[in-house]
């Protein structure tokens, strides 16, 4: 038998036989719904084990991918955790909410643990339904007591994305981020009361290589926070309000903690926060490591209480014995072009330690005002090597 192809058309085959071939190849091998193991979409009836049961066939599949149908899926808890046969996909498309009762004692809610190779995407909800539990938090006026649990735990997880989906009124924290590295954080929605008590948006500590991108958080606490141990962190286009800003810290509290360095924060803003850019250290502190390398740039504040901040005199709830100095050395921190207004007359207030001086602190295309009344605000720096660069900016000068 004899075929005779035009060279056009042998081209066009050609080529769309190699597409379809690159796209089935792209496809994960495997689909796995929980559903299919027992997940029954209703709110009320517990899906922990079979979403346990989906995670374990996904894990052991080379590229397996775990589907969250819509509907709402009650899970008390669930533990993803490696090591995986290769990269594994989770596609949240429903609700996944936690048990309201507020007397389990757990550490975490979901939690990715010991993998390397994770997408985690969808338009689904994570809901903590931390109303139940706000209410038993003293954590703001007290020490001693046990935070409540984090709603998306991610500990040492190397090469992971986090993309679309949506964390609301989270117990304790909604993401944690520790010991891992290279993940992003994608087009993530955040959200919780402003009153709601210790629900930092993301919080990252000894982490390398972390990016947050296209983020909106309103929350009851920091938007993000940067405690010890992190280096090349990347914070961009993230929306923050209601919030306590974006800090680094506190740090200085317990032993053993570790430097922070390549801190980036970019094009981010700040609506109705009780801070905007912080970075806070106790004293007396146990340790002294240092932060360096630090840049806010493109940064819009609107009515922010304390738009730029360093405080190395952090105590909550009095629990400090302000019998020393913190000792975390502050060096090489960039504030460029931040403006918009203060709720308060002081916009700038950079406060270090008498016994390790902040140093290499420059702030650059500066144009805050007082909200309301349009005047300019000031700025306060005491124990700094702190420079404003540039003419017309409001606050001129550091005193």
């Amino acid at each position: 038998m004899k075929y005779v192809f035009m060279d056009g058309v042998f081209l066009w085959f050609s080529l769309a036989f190699f597409l379809c071939n690159r796209h089935v190849q792209s496809q994960p091998n495997y689909v796995f719904k929980v559903t299919e193991f027992g997940a029954i979409p209703d709110g009320k009836t517990d899906s922990s084990n079979a979403f346990a049961s989906v995670w374990k066939k996904a894990c052991e599949t080379q590229g397996g991918l775990v589907v969250v149908p819509f509907g709402t899926y009650f899970v008390s808890s669930a533990t993803f955790q490696g090591p995986c046969n290769g990269k594994t996909l989770l596609q949240i498309d429903g609700n996944i909410i936690a048990s309201s009762d507020p007397s389990l004692n757990k550490e975490n809610w979901i939690q990715f643990y010991s993998l390397d190779g994770l997408d985690v995407s969808g338009r689904g909800t994570f809901d903590g339904r931390g109303a139940s539990a706000w209410p038993y938090n003293n954590c703001d006026v007290s020490s001693n007591c046990n935070l409540p649990p984090v709603s998306i735990d991610i500990t040492s997880v190397k090469n992971a994305s986090f993309r679309g989906i949506n964390s609301i009124n989270s117990k304790g924290f909604h993401f944690n981020i520790v010991g891992s590295d290279n993940v992003v954080i994608k087009n993530v929605h955040i959200t919780a009361p402003k009153d709601s008590p210790n629900t930092d948006g993301i919080h990252i500590g000894k982490s390398n290589n972390i990016k947050i991108f296209n983020t909106h958080i309103s929350t009851g606490d920091d938007c993000v926070s940067l405690g010890d141990g992190n280096t090349n962190i990347n914070i961009t286009r993230v929306w923050c309000g209601p919030g306590h800003g974006i800090s680094i810290g506190s740090l200085g509290k317990y032993k053993g903690e570790e430097d922070v360095r390549g801190i980036t924060v970019r094009n981010c803003s700040f609506d109705n926060t009780e801070n905007g850019l912080r970075i806070k250290t106790w004293a007396p502190s146990t340790v002294s490591t240092t932060v360096s390398d630090v840049t806010f740039e493109e940064i819009i504040a609107n009515n922010v209480e304390n738009p730029v901040i360093i405080d190395q005199y952090y105590c909550p709830h009095s629990a400090c014995s302000h019998s020393g100095e913190s000792t975390i050395g502050i060096n090489g921190v960039k504030f460029i072009n931040v403006k918009g207004t203060s709720a308060t007359q002081v916009s700038v207030n950079i406060r270090c330690s008498k016994a390790k001086h902040c140093t290499n602190i420059e702030l650059s295309g500066f144009d805050l005002k007082l909200q309301g009344t349009g005047e300019p605000t000031t700025a306060l720096c005491s124990n700094a090597d702190a420079k404003i660069f540039g003419s017309n900016q409001l606050p001129l000068h550091c005193s």
